[in-house]
């Protein structure tokens, strides 16, 4: 019985985990297919855009190596003879989560998206939340933090002051903004 029991919930999880690769993949090869941006005069966006687009393409590479690394050592550990029900309980924990926020954080990417942010991505642990938006050359205004910050708790939960966004300037540079935290009380007129 506790067998069945573990390979319900290992089948559980690997359909959760394969649903999230799965939509991260389906989202990256639709920011492929989508056309380049052209300028007024037809000519193509300026290098320090391809490079903003690298940024994020690079960050959603590393955050799905770093979690399939992640995933690959929690299922050794509980897939291990000599492991404890405690050792197989704690990992099949670890996995759920790490697949639920897989989901969020493609959830919140293409919720940010139709609220007109150019690009994004998100990563969710125990600590918190990471959104790293690309920014303008003035910065992010308060009332687009504000509106990322509403996104996230809206989707996760979260304390606001679990939340970190990241400005992502012109060829690629990340740059922590000074307005990160829980949106203010004053409603932001910068925008």
């Amino acid at each position: 019985m506790k067998n069945l029991k573990r390979n319900i919930i290992i089948a559980a999880v690997l359909v959760l985990v394969c649903a999230a690769v799965y939509l991260n993949w389906s989202y990256n090869r639709a920011d492929e297919q989508t056309p380049a941006s052209v300028t007024d005069e037809g000519e193509e966006s300026p290098v320090s855009a391809q490079t903003e687009d690298d940024y994020f393409a690079q960050a959603r590479l590393t955050r799905q190596t770093s979690r399939d690394e992640a995933l690959s050592l929690l299922e050794t550990a509980a897939a291990g003879e000599g492991a404890s029900q405690e050792t197989i309980d704690g990992a099949m924990d670890a996995i759920a989560a790490m697949a639920a926020w897989s989901m969020q954080e493609t959830q919140i990417e293409n919720l940010l998206l139709a609220k007109n942010f150019d690009d994004c991505v998100v990563y969710i642990s125990g600590d918190g939340v990471t959104a790293a938006v690309p920014a303008p050359v003035e910065g992010l205004s308060a009332a687009s933090v504000a509106q990322i910050t509403e996104t996230i708790i809206a989707e996760t939960g979260c304390a606001a002051e679990d939340i970190r966004v990241i400005e992502v300037k012109q060829g690629g540079a990340a740059e922590k903004p000074a307005a990160t935290s829980a949106p203010s009380s004053t409603p932001a007129a910068e925008e």
